[in-house]
C-alpha cells in the first residue's frame, strides 16, 4: 500500500454543487499500483475559503489534462462532468456513483465499467443500470461522473507467465498463487487428507455452517454449468 496514491473520491457535497456548480481543472493523470483504471487529480477553487483543493478520482475516457470540469446541480451534461442522477437525461453513460448522497463514489469504477439511467420516478428515484446487468434504485440526489472509465479492454491481454500475475497481484493484496483444498492436510483445510487428493463430501456448503467450515460452494442454490434443455420434436 506505500505506493498507491490515494482514494477515488469525489469533493465533499458541499452547497455550491447542490445549488450551483463548481469548476475545476484536471491537472495530472497517473496510474495508481493495484488499480486498473487511470486516477485524474482534478483542482479546484476552494469555495469558501482561500485556497485550492486536490481530488483524486478514476478518469472518465476521453479526458486530458487540462481539461475543465464541472461539477454541481447545473453541471452541463459532458463527459468527465459530475452531477446529480436526478438532473440526468434516461439513456446517459455513467460511471462513478453514489449510493447514498455524498458518499463520494463508491460503485461503477473498474476500468472500462459503465452503468446507465434506465428511468427517472416521480418520487424523486433513479434506477440505474449496474454493469453486471443488476438494476439499482437510488435517490435522484446522488452524484455521478458522465462516461465511462478509462482503461478499458485490460483484461483481453493474456497474462502469458507467472511472473505477470505475481507482479499484478503483489501491489493489490495476498491472494496468489492460490492452492487447492485437496492439496492440503486436514488441520489447513476441510477438503485436505485422505490418501488420494479427493474432497470426500460434497462441496456445496450450508448458509449458518461455521466460519472455518464454509469453503467451496457456498449455499448454492443450484449446481454444474447450466445447460438448458432443447425439445427434441
Amino acid at each position: 500500500t506505500r505506493l498507491r496514491k490515494g482514494k477515488s473520491r469525489m469533493r465533499p457535497r458541499d452547497i455550491t454543487e447542490r445549488h450551483r456548480r463548481i469548476k475545476g481543472v484536471i491537472r495530472k493523470i497517473i496510474h495508481d499500483p493495484g488499480r486498473g483504471a487511470p486516477l485524474a487529480i482534478i483542482e479546484y477553487k476552494n469555495p469558501i475559503k482561500y485556497g485550492r483543493q486536490k481530488v483524486t478520482i478514476a478518469a472518465a475516457e476521453g479526458c486530458y489534462t487540462g481539461q475543465y470540469m464541472y461539477a454541481g446541480k447545473t453541471a452541463p451534461l459532458f463527459v468527465g462532468n459530475i452531477l446529480p442522477v436526478g438532473k440526468m437525461p434516461e439513456g446517459t453513460l455513467i460511471c462513478n456513483m453514489e449510493s447514498i448522497p455524498g458518499d463520494g463514489g463508491k460503485y461503477i469504477r473498474a476500468s472500462g465499467a459503465v452503468g446507465a439511467v434506465v428511468a427517472q420516478t416521480a418520487s424523486g428515484k433513479t434506477v440505474i443500470r449496474l454493469p453486471s446487468g443488476q438494476k439499482k434504485i437510488i435517490k435522484g440526489t446522488c452524484r455521478a461522473m458522465v462516461g465511462v472509465v478509462a482503461g478499458g479492454g485490460r483484461p483481453e491481454k493474456p497474462m502469458l507467465k507467472a511472473g505477470r500475475a505475481y507482479h499484478k497481484y503483489k501491489v493489490k493484496r495476498n491472494c496468489w498463487p492460490k492452492v487447492s483444498g485437496v492439496c492440503m492436510n486436514p488441520v489447513e483445510h476441510p477438503h485436505g487428507g485422505g490418501n488420494h487428493q479427493h474432497v470426500g463430501k460434497p462441496t456445496t456448503v450450508g448458509r449458518f455452517r461455521t466460519p472455518g467450515r464454509k469453503v467451496g460452494l457456498i449455499a448454492a442454490r443450484r449446481t454444474g454449468i447450466g445447460r438448458t434443455r432443447t425439445k427434441v420434436f
